[in-house]
């Protein structure tokens, strides 16, 4: 593909710049140039909607990705060596823009994998510039396509993308590191040689954050389970049906499916259920709920109380070995008596004694209620948690699946040791908030006498301005604060996803995050940033005006008697659809908007023309009555105000525009610190608004872009003319929050 010394130097005199926007650099027509030998000067200073730009000392011009790309293809001779090659790769340069259409990405990729099923390149068989769009569109996709790469999903079109990535990596990297960024792209997927952890206990992803952007630096995910054989992972996402699924959990059930879909492995979900005073059926089904959402594939679904017998079983067994005791010192003595490192009175109790007092734990007698079992491990351990854990607790509460089968209940401590071996768990995913515990975790299940499960660990993710203890989530809903667990306030995935959040958009975040063990507080602006990436392509274009103080604007030439005209519900994706605009002789603008306009000022009123504005008259309430004329004519270049507007007519709609604010009003809570004293007093504001009347056919759930006032989604839709449609604003990553 090297260009001959004289034609480059011709070309390299002839060009003079390349032109773009900073936020969509022409990735393929960069990497063309790169591997091509042409070093391009570039500018990144157009504006978003403007297209690329090729500039040439003689003042011609090339406009458009692909019209570049063809250039570059045709000078180094990628384009094919006939014109059936080039129709074949116009083909593949057409379909490429697909890849950048969050909707349809998965599709491409099924598509494009399938194709190269028995083949090497795209077209005939040798590289062309259809290859280097299709890669580059990937490529542009960052970590989306990399977890993909890695989880041989699509094993074709990563053993293609793995191939080119080999062969001229380092045109590619250079290309890719300078205009992906944080999304760069590593080495190709290497599988790293079976046991090279294997003497290690727990393991931990040590690349740290900031390593992510290097070109050529190992991605988040390029890390190995310890002692894991291809085939035969079993791993376990287990949550507490104690409430609903947070974006915290989101990402232990994400990763979770990452390992298993990349050893081939299997997932099965089980609900820790061993707190019957905190659990219920309403949230087991909504666990479940939330977990097809995310998209989770497992195996099966099963209960830690599926195994109480076996654990009661175990815990007399432990009893009977001198490896356990029962213990009735009351808790916040016991408490007091494991910091300072001194032991229970009960410790050295006969074997006799515990028995009688655990048969009477079982009974959930008087007696029993005093008393608990503990594990009898090391009083003196620098480690807290091996200071004689709690095994089993007296409750007299009813379990939400047995009743009240059981007066006795087994600690998480004891219980997830156990349950993890029985079960087959080749590797328990945790989060480093429970390190210390992992020496615990393994002690047990020494001393229970059974197989040995792998820990590995990850980061929490934290949120700014957020709290994800469920225990204080539940506070909120119990004192009203919010409605429900689903509220759009709320870091649950049904909260954020009544709030307008794209399902991929939560996967791509948590993905990119990897299984680092780096504690980060993440902000929520970057996960709304990928949200905007996803919905602004397809979603439909509407208008909408605030209803109070609202402006009349009089056209004095307009249409005697009101037209429609369809236009389409969004100017660069058919897939929207189409709505019906009516045309009037007066219109309502917004308030905050004619206040803005001068006498004689020229104005665009949008989806129509132009428009002068010639009167403009105040009542003594200062409400405002505008007349003008259309100027159709003109030109909207050279007007500085885009004005979006409705019809005066019966037909508009009601809305109510709801906007929501953080909770708390501190980054962080600290340890320690209540989050009570750092509660938002206004965390919602609503504002009455009239719509175009082809909102009357949104569906709940449909997601929207009110023009000029940003990204909507519909939850609660068009019922009668006396109700309003309620739509939830949706962050776009660029937002400022905070409501008088």
């Amino acid at each position: 593909m090297a260009l001959m010394e004289r034609d480059r130097e011709t070309i390299l005199s002839e060009i003079k710049v390349l032109s773009f926007a900073a936020e969509s650099p022409p990735l393929s027509v960069l990497v063309a140039a790169n591997l091509a030998g042409i070093s391009l000067p570039t500018d990144n200073s157009l504006s978003a909607d403007s297209p690329h730009l090729l500039h040439f000392s003689d003042g011609l011009k090339l406009h458009g990705t692909f019209v570049l790309l063809r250039y570059i293809g045709r000078i180094a001779n990628l384009y094919g060596e006939n014109a059936i090659q080039a129709a074949q790769i116009d083909e593949w340069l057409e379909y490429a823009p697909l890849l950048s259409q969050g909707a349809a990405f998965e599709n491409a990729c099924k598509h494009l994998d399938d194709y190269l099923g028995s083949r090497t390149f795209f077209v005939d068989h040798s590289f062309s510039i259809a290859d280097i769009a299709i890669w580059s569109g990937l490529a542009g996709t960052g970590q989306r396509w990399e977890s993909l790469r890695k989880s041989k999903k699509y094993q074709n079109l990563s053993r293609w993308f793995n191939s080119l990535l080999a062969e001229y990596g380092d045109a590619l990297n250079e290309v890719t590191a300078t205009f992906v960024g944080k999304r760069g792209l590593g080495k190709p997927t290497e599988t790293k040689s079976k046991g090279t952890q294997a003497n290690q206990e727990s393991k931990s992803v040590n690349g740290d954050v900031s390593e992510k952007g290097k070109a050529g630096s190992r991605s988040t995910f390029e890390v190995d389970l310890p002692e894991a054989e291809m085939g035969k992972v079993r791993l376990r996402f287990a949550p507490e049906p104690s409430g609903f699924l947070h974006i915290g959990h989101s990402k232990a059930a994400l990763l979770n499916q990452y390992f298993a879909q990349r050893y081939q492995g299997q997932l099965i979900v089980r609900f820790d259920d061993t707190n019957p005073a905190k659990e219920s059926n309403e949230f087991v089904d909504n666990l479940l709920k939330d977990i097809e959402t995310l998209g989770i594939k497992y195996e099966t679904v099963t209960y830690t109380s599926d195994y109480f017998p076996q654990l009661m079983e175990m815990a007399e067994n432990l009893i009977r070995q001198g490896k356990a005791y029962v213990d009735d010192t009351p808790r916040e003595e016991m408490q007091k008596e494991r910091m300072d490192g001194i032991e229970s009175k009960c410790r050295n109790n006969s074997v006799e004694e515990n028995l009688k007092l655990w048969k009477e734990m079982i009974a959930g007698s008087d007696r029993g209620l005093q008393c608990c079992v503990r594990g009898k491990l090391d009083m003196q351990d620098p480690n807290k948690s091996l200071r004689d854990p709690v095994y089993y607790r007296c409750n007299p509460m009813p379990h939400h699946r047995i009743g009240s089968k059981y007066k006795i209940y087994p600690t998480y401590d004891f219980a997830c040791p156990f349950v993890d071996s029985i079960e087959g768990i080749t590797h328990a995913l945790r989060s480093s908030e429970y390190h210390d515990r992992n020496a615990q975790y393994y002690r047990i299940q020494e001393d229970m006498g059974l197989r040995k499960v792998h820990i590995y660990e990850f980061s929490r993710l934290n949120m700014v301005y957020t709290l994800l203890s469920k225990r204080k989530l539940l506070w909120f809903v119990q004192n009203e604060k919010v409605n429900g667990w689903d509220d759009p306030r709320f870091p649950t995935v049904q909260g954020i996803v009544r709030r307008g959040l794209k399902v991929e958009a939560l996967i791509q975040f948590i993905l990119e995050q990897g299984a680092s063990r780096n504690l980060n507080l993440m902000e929520w602006d970057k996960l709304w940033t990928i949200n905007k990436k996803i919905i602004d392509p397809v979603c439909p274009r509407h208008t909408a005006i605030v209803e109070e103080r609202r402006v009349l604007l009089t056209l004095i030439n307009g249409p005697e008697k009101p037209f429609v005209r369809i236009i389409p519900r969004h100017k660069k994706y058919e897939g929207a659809g189409e709505k019906a605009t009516t045309y009037t002789r007066t219109i309502w603008l917004e308030s905050a908007d004619a206040e803005s306009i001068k006498v004689d000022e020229e104005v665009t009123l949008m989806d129509w023309g132009n428009a002068i504005v010639k009167g403009i008259e105040k009542d003594q309430d200062g409400n405002l009555k505008l007349t003008g004329v259309l100027n159709l004519e003109g030109s909207v270049k050279t007007t500085k105000l885009k004005l979006t507007w409705l019809p005066q007519t019966d037909e508009l709609v009601k809305l109510c525009l709801m906007e929501f604010d953080y909770l708390i009003t501190k980054k962080k809570v600290e340890e320690g610190e209540d989050f009570l004293d750092v509660l938002n007093p206004c965390t919602e504001k609503e504002t009455a608004a009239l719509g175009d009347s082809n909102m009357r056919n949104l569906k709940q759930g449909d997601i929207l872009q009110l023009e000029r006032k940003g990204y909507y989604r519909c939850d609660v839709p068009y019922i009668r003319s006396s109700k309003p449609i309620i739509l939830f604003a949706i962050p776009d990553g660029r937002q400022q929050t905070g409501f008088k």
